[in-house]
């Protein structure tokens, strides 16, 4: 049987392949909820169960925490319903599912948006919005809002909850010193970059139990912007396992989701392979894998435990039925 098609168990979740379907924005929700050109979108991926674990794309978890118009929410009691649908769907012939829940920071849709500092973008999407930084107080709040949402997760009936902090959204701009200017407990060294996140992984994990998965995202790297660096990440990572992370999901920080000057498959390997090595929970690498082959030989290099096809999976609703049946 080849590496793809193996099963692999995360906590007491087994998965019937390696194969991951990642976060994408669809653009599908309508007004916050689960509508039913999104339950098609993610029932078409899902049919047949060719793939092992699918992530549903980011949620916000307060109105504050918006990323864009048509983006799902997470944030309230009433989004359960429509979620438990979307679980369903995802679900029905043998696939696992995991909802991604995030806060936008600084990139948020909002007249006013909160991040780590007080601070205009690089690309100065927020240059016109008043700016603010969060207080310690609001940070406690900030951090319930994540465990209340993560257990909406688990009562909607998916399989884990995966906590988004990469593509320069609010926990990514908290682990990167190229936006947190923070002189308290919650910036400078790295150990303090990364407590806020460690404080949510910890919230989260007494809301949901100890028996429900937990992920994290994690940008793993500022690939060439002056911030976090892959060994930073090998750290941090050893620091999530320990907090109770179940799953680490790597992509790229700052520079979101694709690297500028690289693209062969599995362009964040160089990060995955030495944070794998590091910690002995399941590690997934996303990131230009368009062929089957590609990934297959990913797992055999050993740059991860799981891998994830992106952009084919959202363009072909049947890649993975045609990839998995070669």
């Amino acid at each position: 049987m080849s590496l793809i098609k193996t099963p692999i168990k995360i906590r007491d979740l087994t998965l019937n392949s390696r194969l991951v379907m990642p976060p994408m924005a669809t653009s599908k929700s309508e007004d916050g909820k689960v509508s039913d050109d999104l339950l098609a979108y993610y029932a078409q991926r899902a049919q047949g169960g060719y793939i092992g674990l699918i992530i549903t794309e980011h949620c916000f978890i307060s109105k504050a925490g918006q990323a864009s118009e048509n983006q799902i929410s997470v944030s309230q009691d009433e989004d359960i319903a429509g979620l438990s649908r979307l679980a369903q769907t995802i679900k029905k012939d043998g696939s696992k599912a995991i909802l991604q829940i995030n806060h936008a920071g600084l990139n948020g849709f909002a007249d006013t948006v909160y991040g780590p500092s007080a601070i205009v973008l690089p690309n100065g999407k927020n240059k016109d919005k008043k700016v603010l930084a969060f207080s310690q107080d609001e940070l406690k709040e900030l951090v319930r809002q994540y465990a209340e949402a993560a257990l909406r997760v688990k009562k909607a009936g998916f399989d884990g909850v995966e906590i988004h902090a990469a593509h320069g959204y609010l926990l990514n701009q908290f682990y990167t010193p190229l936006l947190n200017k923070r002189e308290d407990e919650y910036g400078g060294s790295l150990d303090k970059r990364i407590r806020i996140i460690i404080e949510v992984v910890k919230a989260v994990r007494e809301k949901v139990g100890p028996d429900f998965v937990v992920a994290l995202r994690l940008g793993a790297c500022d690939y060439g912007f002056p911030g976090t660096t892959i060994d930073d990440s090998i750290y941090a990572a050893k620091e999530f396992e320990k907090a109770s992370i179940d799953l680490i999901d790597i992509t790229g920080g700052c520079n979101g989701f694709v690297r500028k000057d690289v693209t062969y498959p599995g362009y964040f390997k160089d990060a995955s392979a030495p944070i794998k090595n590091a910690v002995s929970i399941p590690v997934i690498l996303t990131g230009g894998i368009s062929d089957i082959k590609d990934a297959e030989k990913l797992l055999e290099e050993g740059a991860a435990d799981l891998i994830g096809v992106g952009r084919a999976l959202y363009k072909d609703a049947d890649w993975a039925k045609n990839a998995m049946a070669e």
